[in-house]
């Protein structure tokens, strides 16, 4: 069995008068504790089978007693030898007491009706800011490109495939209904790439966010770029409403896939440049877990997108029900990342 750690440390208990010692505190529940360890021990040797059922109806009880110890602890600013023993504790309990008993529907359950969305929710500033950055980029080829068309080359580079200030207004409307012909299936080309690139580019952002985050900033803006140039070459030409209709079914979810993988690059940024009293690892890795629950999120959106893309491209010709479909999902995510799982996560936070 571990030993206990010890440090006589004087704290308040929630502001209330009076000082208390650290090893009063140990000494009230160190009994739960042990009692706890010993259980954990044995279940580890010999299967958690193998308990008596007296002793397995107390695991629970014991698992949440432990864990409001714990919760006191950071509370009171209890001796760090001792909270990360209790931590050490907890973790294992609750993969004894919940991870062994909760089946795949419930795991899929858990992350997906709240583990998810409140892990976007915590990172929303994070997510502001790659939207900002995203957004800008856009913003800044599009006014460019709307001046100069020659700037529709240099930000379009190999992507522009056939697609250009050359082309005239008939080809580029052609590509955005037509079902055959030579523009729409170079248009289709393009859309697949456009899916490659933006995947690639929400896993770089994310990955390249251990670099203190510029890579990360970087790579949003350049994508940015991409799009504002794309568009701003049919807005020149009255086809605002068209080439957006055609992008948005899929491309609010697909873009909203991008910045969450921004926002996961940046949440590593921000463990590894500002970690606060915590040691810089710590951060890291608190971020990082955060950082992995949003980015696994936004490749299932990148799934999802590429079948919105694939049944809405050149199938659904009708501008008024792209728009509503694009809506559509705009209200879901809204809803999902917003709202979704909310009395969950917030029953987990008061435990």
């Amino acid at each position: 069995m571990s030993q206990l750690p010890y440090r006589d440390v004087p704290i308040r208990d929630h502001g209330t008068v009076g000082v208390i010692r650290s090893v009063a505190f140990r000494r009230e529940r160190e009994a739960t504790w042990r009692e706890l360890e010993d259980l954990l021990t044995f279940a580890g040797k010999q299967g958690l089978r193998a308990l008596p059922a007296e002793q397995l109806a107390r695991l629970p009880h014991l698992y949440r007693a432990t864990l409001s110890s714990l919760s006191v602890a950071r509370s009171i600013s209890l001796d760090k030898a001792l909270v990360d023993y209790l931590e050490s504790l907890v973790s294992r309990a609750y993969f004894v007491v919940y991870g062994t008993r909760q089946h795949l529907r419930a795991q899929l359950a858990d992350f997906f009706g709240w583990r998810l969305p409140d892990a976007v929710r915590r990172a929303r500033w994070h997510v502001a800011a790659a939207a900002l950055v995203f957004a800008l980029g856009g913003l800044v080829a599009f006014v460019m490109t709307s001046r100069n068309s020659d700037f529709y080359y240099t930000f379009m580079g190999g992507m522009a495939q056939g697609r250009s200030p050359a082309s005239s207004t008939a080809e580029l409307r052609g590509g955005l209904y037509d079902d055959n012909g030579g523009v729409a299936s170079m248009l289709t080309t393009f859309a697949t790439a456009l899916f490659s690139h933006n995947a690639n580019i929400g896993m770089l952002a994310f990955a390249l966010g251990f670099v203190a985050g510029l890579p990360t900033l970087v790579l949003l803006f350049t994508n940015g770029l991409t799009l504002g140039a794309f568009t701003a070459l049919y807005h020149s030409r009255g086809l605002g409403v068209d080439v957006w209709g055609w992008l948005l079914p899929h491309g609010v979810t697909e873009l909203l896939a991008v910045i969450l993988c921004g926002a996961g690059g940046f949440l590593l940024a921000h463990g590894m440049v500002f970690p606060g009293a915590r040691p810089r690892l710590d951060a890291l890795r608190e971020r990082g877990r955060q950082a992995a629950l949003i980015v696994i999120g936004a490749v299932i959106m990148l799934f999802f997108a590429g079948l919105l893309e694939g049944i809405f491209r050149q199938t659904v010709t009708n501008v008024p029900i792209r728009y509503a479909v694009a809506a559509a999902t705009a209200i879901f995510w809204t809803w999902y990342y917003g709202w979704c799982g909310r009395r969950r996560a917030a029953h987990e936070a008061a435990l």
